[in-house]
């Protein structure tokens, strides 16, 4: 799904806090380093980062371009991820995170052996204000030889949640989820598990 974004309302509830571009400490007035995340599925819902990252702050909310969104993973169950393709983009939330903070995402992500973690700059427009800066954030991704797949409905229903909340279009999810059904039928053919559906398919 082609520039899916939208301009999102404000997310802020239930406890979470905004910064818009400025380090500032942290809840009991250490100055420890932070750094930015850059989100693009589960970690959207902000009931669940405020479980798990409990210091992180919202920065603002941009699109990583060129890039689309697909689920990918093991038959213990389909995650999402990201990989280039001209013309396409995801919508993420960026984060102000604590060594703390991304430690606890590290092992939930399942860093390095699942997702391996690369930086990116994207152009944040800030929750309220609006003001547009651009920032160099971490990403994870995962590992591309992992192959396509279904996720589980709790796993979409938490993306959902994460979308609505930022107000980001939730097409692009239906989309990736489209895609990554028929990527996964294509490889499970081509890797001669099975061609019967697709010939089916075909023949009808």
């Amino acid at each position: 799904m082609k520039d899916a974004a939208q301009r999102p309302p404000d997310p802020l509830k239930g406890g979470l806090s905004v910064v818009e571009g400025v380090y500032g400490p942290g809840k009991e007035g250490s100055n420890m380093p932070k750094r930015y995340y850059i989100a693009y599925g589960s970690n959207l819902n902000t009931m669940q980062m405020r479980m798990r990252c409990p210091t992180a702050r919202i920065i603002g909310t941009g699109k990583i371009r060129d890039y689309r969104l697909l689920f990918k993973g093991s038959k213990t169950g389909s995650y999402l991820t990201i990989e280039p393709a001209e013309g396409y983009s995801v919508p993420v939330a960026v984060w102000e995170v604590t060594p703390a903070d991304e430690a606890a995402l590290d092992r939930y992500e399942g860093f390095p052996r699942f997702y391996y973690k690369t930086e990116m700059t994207v152009k944040v427009t800030g929750i309220r204000s609006g003001a547009k800066s651009r920032r160099t954030g971490f990403v994870y991704i995962m590992d591309e030889s992992r192959n396509a797949g279904t996720p589980r409905r709790y796993y979409m229903d938490v993306c959902r949640q994460g979308y609505k909340t930022f107000g980001f279009d939730t097409e692009t999810l239906e989309e990736a989820l489209r895609y990554s059904k028929e990527r996964a039928s294509n490889e499970e053919c081509h890797s001669g598990t099975s061609c019967l559906p697709a010939l089916w398919k075909d023949l009808h």
